[in-house]
Order: structure tokens, then C-alpha cells, then sequence
């Protein structure tokens, strides 16, 4: 496991969890930012990771969890978007991928398509599994009950953490903790 540069929990106001991970890129990321994001001109600087816990086990097939992928997906993009154009504001190429698809949201699609999953595995450590022909994340804290999501940024880290406090604030996320 890589060491991160931020990683924090916070409790949502409906009670769920959130953690919040920021790292230096991945080299799947370094090799292949062209094929991910073929029209950016800049270097990716960070990754942030957004890992929310879900109600379910993501392991599960059913309406439930579907509808949970969905508001959790919804509740990133919320999220994701807030913390782009906060730094888009200061013109820095951000973006989000989107869970559902892996391309980015902002971008032009490129050649490839990013897994969250093996995102949090390359950064964070956590264990993946397959299961049902899709990987599947084991949270330290929470299982499988996880929702991981991916932005990026060329911002330096002192654009960084305050701006990533401030949109956490925005959500009206209550911190919990710091570090796994």
C-alpha cells in the first residue's frame, strides 16, 4: 500500500460513511493517461478516491442494490462535480469517471476505461475479488459494502486540501477519523 497523502472518514448528515483518500497517480495511470483522457495537455498530479459505505453489500443482486448503486453513484457525482469546478475555477484540469461506465464524466472518452476497483486495490491496498465476472472491493471497515469512485486533478496539493474541505463542508460531512 502506498502511503496517502490525505485519507479521511466522515459521517454523512443521513449517518452513513464516507472516506475520503487523496494519492499521487498510479502507473496505470501514469502509462496510460493518453488512452484515459486524450485531450488533456497537462500531467494527472493526484487522484482523489471516494468511498462511501453502502447500506448493502455490493456482493448482492437485487432492486435494493441496484437503487443503492444508483443514489450512491449520484451522491459521487454531486460530489465529484462540486471539487472539478472548484478547481476548474483556478484552471486546473479536473475530471470524474464515472463508476458506472469508467470513462470520465467532463472529458472526451478515450481508448480506455479506468476501474475504480483497481484504483483503490493500486492506491490504497485494499483486496479485490472476483466474483459474478466483476471484481469486488473489501473495505477494511466496511466489507463489500463499498462504493468506490474516482476524480483526478493536475492541481497541486495546496489547491488541494483546502478546496477538498471546503466541498466536503458543502455536503455537510462531520469528520470521523483520520487513517485506516
Amino acid at each position: 500500500m502506498r502511503s496517502q497523502i490525505y485519507s479521511q472518514i466522515f459521517q454523512t448528515p443521513t449517518g452513513s460513511s464516507v472516506q475520503v483518500c487523496l494519492n499521487r497517480p498510479h502507473q496505470f495511470m501514469i502509462d496510460n493517461q493518453q488512452q484515459l483522457l486524450p485531450n488533456w495537455n497537462t500531467s494527472v498530479t493526484y487522484i482523489i478516491i471516494l468511498l462511501q459505505q453502502s447500506r448493502f453489500s455490493l456482493k448482492e443482486i437485487s432492486s435494493d442494490v441496484a437503487h443503492e448503486k444508483d443514489n450512491l453513484r449520484t451522491k459521487f457525482i454531486r460530489f465529484g462535480c462540486n471539487l472539478i469546478f472548484s478547481l476548474k475555477d483556478r484552471n486546473y484540469q479536473s475530471d470524474l469517471f464515472d463508476p458506472r461506465t469508467g470513462y470520465p464524466l467532463l472529458t472526451r472518452q478515450g481508448k480506455l476505461a479506468l476501474n475504480d476497483n483497481a484504483v483503490v486495490e493500486a492506491l490504497l491496498g485494499y483486496p479485490l475479488t472476483s466474483y459474478h465476472n466483476c471484481s469486488l472491493l473489501t473495505h477494511p471497515i466496511w466489507d463489500n459494502a463499498v462504493y468506490p469512485s474516482t476524480v483526478i486533478t493536475s492541481a497541486p496539493l495546496e489547491t488541494l486540501n483546502p478546496i477538498i474541505d471546503g466541498v466536503v463542508a458543502l455536503q455537510g460531512w462531520k469528520k470521523c477519523s483520520d487513517n485506516l
